[in-house]
Parts: structure tokens; sequence; C-alpha cells
């Protein structure tokens, strides 16, 4: 039987603040091929600390507990701070929201992009410079050798997403998981994103979790999409099913959304059932 990429079953994370217990995630469960698997709901919903707790980057006053979590059958749940750093970057990859917050603004971007080269694989300043230059590439920058040059606060927010894309996957690594990777860019510019990564993940054979708000971007970009809610997986369907999705809590999202297709005079409101966190 073949193995999955990654597979995640009953995965929990608490975080406790000064005597207050929040439970985020409860009981999340999905299982990721090489395939694009997006992950959606509102701000809150427990999305990106789902992504986070695959990467073993909760914060200290959190805690994670699940039954399985294992990538290509290899447990992570008890993994130590050093053990993780083997796989982040080179096992896996996290490109995050807005990279004037995530791109260091006193490093240059070479060194930014080769940072993940030099640590994995022991290799020369030449050498990872050249891998550097042809990562640009890879991921549509023009005049990679000038780029390689500059700081993050010259870069503009399409051309610093390029470049975190290209820092994470230098290392070439099986897992990518992109936390609102275009929600700071215009529209334009963020389809140009989804078509890298859309590119990069066929060419790569990798697995990509595309974590968004966005349900056009999910429904373009990605095979299959989880729905959560208060911490819960509350549907699962195949992208092309998104628009005809059954459960209450995911219609409301779909109605809530603007359509070029259906032009609305209002945007519907989403409203709540408690019945959806039982």
């Amino acid at each position: 039987m073949t193995v999955p990429l990654l597979e995640v079953r009953d995965l929990s994370v608490t975080f406790r603040t000064e005597g207050v217990v929040t439970q985020a995630v409860r009981n999340v469960s999905f299982v990721l091929g090489r395939e694009r698997l997006g992950i959606v709901g509102e701000s809150g919903s427990g999305k990106s600390t789902t992504g986070r707790a695959v990467l073993g980057l909760v914060p200290a006053h959190g805690s994670v507990s699940a039954s399985r979590l294992a990538l290509n059958g290899e447990d992570l749940r008890h993994l130590t701070q050093h053990q993780w750093s083997r796989y982040r970057g080179r096992r896996m990859a996290l490109v995050m929201q807005d990279p004037k917050f995530s791109l260091n603004p006193i490093m240059t971007v070479e060194k930014q992009i080769t940072e993940a080269w030099r640590l994995h694989r022991r290799t020369t300043a030449a050498e990872a410079r050249k891998h550097a230059a042809a990562m640009l590439e890879a991921v549509s920058i023009d005049d990679p050798e000038r780029v390689l040059r500059l700081y993050p606060h010259q870069l503009s927010g399409g051309m610093g997403q390029r470049v975190m894309i290209a820092a994470m996957l230098i290392a070439e690594p099986e897992l990518l998981i992109a936390d609102e990777a275009i929600s700071a860019l215009d529209v334009t510019v963020g389809n140009e994103v989804l078509a890298i990564l859309d590119r990069l993940v066929a060419e790569r054979g990798m697995g990509l979790i595309f974590i968004s708000h966005n349900l056009t971007a999910v429904a373009g970009l990605c095979d299959r999409v989880v729905v959560m809610y208060g911490g819960r997986v509350v549907e699962e369907c195949a992208a092309r099913d998104l628009a005809h999705a059954r459960h209450p809590y995911t219609r409301a999202l779909l109605a809530a959304a603007p359509s070029l297709d259906e032009p609305r005079a209002s945007l519907a409101s989403v409203v709540r059932d408690p019945a959806w966190l039982t």
C-alpha cells in the first residue's frame, strides 16, 4: 500500500495563557499525497495553527497532540527541536503571508535564499549562489543576478513573495505549506504567484497545503479542499465540487464571496449556528 506524503489524525492544539485555556484546533484529520490541498475558513478557524502544528512551529505556551502525524511514514510527534531542524527547509517548508514581515530587512536576497541550501547541502558559496539564481529564474524573476544583490525594501510585493517562495523551495522539500501566500498582493500579481506555485508543485512532484480564505483561489489551484470552522473540519470535498458543497457553513462562505458571474448589490453575512461546533 502506498504511504501518504502526510498523515494527520486527531490533531489538537491547545493554548494556555494566564490560566485561560483555548482549544484552537480540535481533532483535525486529513491525508495528503503529492497533490494540492486547500484549507479554508475564516480568521480564527484554526487553519494557520494546523499548518504550523504540522511544521512543529506552535509557540511554547501551546500543546499539540495527535494519534498520527507522519511525513512519508516517519512519526513527527516526538521530535526534539534539533530533529525538527532536519525536517524544516529540507523536507517541509512554509511560505508566509507578507514578505515585508517575513524577509530579513538587513540581509540581501542572496543570503536569504542560499541560507537553506548551504545549511542542508553543505556546499560552497559559489555553488549556492548558482542554485539561488536558478531558483529565482524558476519563480519567473528576470535578471536574477541583479535581484540577488537587492535588499527586501527594494522589492515589490509580488517580487518579494517570489523571493520567499524561492527561499523555501531551494532545498527541494517534499511538502510546501503556503499560508495566505497571496492575501497581501493585488489580484493580478496574486494570480501570477498561484500560477508559479501550480507549476512548481507539478514539476517537482511535491505536496502543497494552500491555506487561504480566498475560495476562488483555492478552487482554481487545489485538487481537494478542507473547510474548517471553530478549530474543526466541517467538510472535505474535491475542489471542482466546492461550489456544490453541502455544509451550511461552507454554503455561507460561498454566499458571502463576491462573484463576477453573479453580481450582487450586497454580500450575504455568515450567520453562525452553535450546532456547527457540536
